[in-house]
């Protein structure tokens, strides 16, 4: 799909000056190969470092955080090679520290944090049966806890301003059953309750919280946690496309097509101040 241009009218650029905090921007491990609309392809984005791009094309400065550096640094490489403005930064969103560090060296960079866009998550298969409880411990720390201290360390620079967004990426998952994956299914189910509790609680405070649900998506982090359940990724694909009406799935840059609502999410002058809902993308 096409994602609009740093080139097009700045009345496109609907968050130009504002800062963006995305945490999860860079992209998961790649397999031995990746498949984009069943197709081999060196250019399957997953959904962080995609939604980062797509906020500096509408004219934000990105701060692009990952657990690993090199990951985020690409993805504000190529905000730069696209004239846009963007800070490479890396952090393990599970420890109170590291996040805590992160929050206040993007603080420094710009001055103030506009948008909190919380996209970090693994997935892990198995029922509660086949699932070790060490892998499913990972997972809520992961796909959980991070928002809770992303949250809790950038909550605080919102009050200050008195105004922010909050974006979290969740799952159609965490209502619908697709494969066995009882801890990934959990943790979306606990990332939607905490945006509506945070919601209710900061909206007097010029501060809103929202969730976007995507369906099924063919991602770098989707293809690694799928690859051992079919005959190879071409399988996978087939497989999953199969079970969507359309007989396609998403990628990465399709959560793009939400971005009407992501504008509202993210503008405050576009959007009531009590907005505890979620944005379902089914391919």
């Amino acid at each position: 799909m096409v994602i609009p241009s740093l080139a097009e009218p700045r009345s496109g650029r609907r968050l130009e000056g504002r800062h963006v905090i995305v945490f999860g921007a860079g992209t998961a491990d790649a397999v031995e190969k990746r498949l984009s609309l069943c197709r081999e392809s060196d250019k399957v984005f997953g959904v962080g470092k995609a939604t980062a791009l797509v906020y500096a094309r509408h004219g934000a400065v990105v701060s692009c955080v990952d657990i690993n550096l090199e990951d985020a640094s690409r993805t504000a490489d190529l905000i730069r090679r696209e004239g846009g403005q963007a800070l490479a930064l890396a952090c393990d969103a599970t420890l109170s520290d590291s996040v805590m560090d992160c929050v206040e060296r993007s603080l420094a960079y710009n001055g103030r944090i506009d948008v909190l866009h919380n996209n970090i998550g693994i997935a892990r298969t198995g029922g509660p049966v086949e699932c070790p409880e060490d892998s499913f411990g990972q997972v809520i720390a992961v796909n959980v806890k991070s928002i809770f201290l992303t949250c809790k360390w950038t909550l605080p620079v919102m009050e200050r301003q008195g105004s922010g967004s909050i974006v979290n990426i969740s799952s159609f998952a965490a209502n619908r059953y697709t494969v066995p994956w009882i801890s990934y299914a959990a943790s979306k189910g606990a990332v939607n309750s905490m945006t509506m509790s945070i919601a209710a609680q900061y909206a007097a405070k010029g501060i809103r919280c929202n969730a976007i649900a995507p369906g099924l998506l063919s991602t770098p982090m989707v293809q690694v946690a799928h690859k051992d359940n079919h005959a190879g990724l071409a399988d996978m694909m087939r497989s999953r496309a199969d079970s969507v009406p359309m007989r396609w799935q998403g990628e990465g840059g399709t959560l793009v097509r939400t971005q009407h609502s992501l504008h509202r999410m993210t503008h405050d002058s576009s959007l009531g101040r009590y907005s505890p809902w979620t944005v379902a993308v089914r391919s």
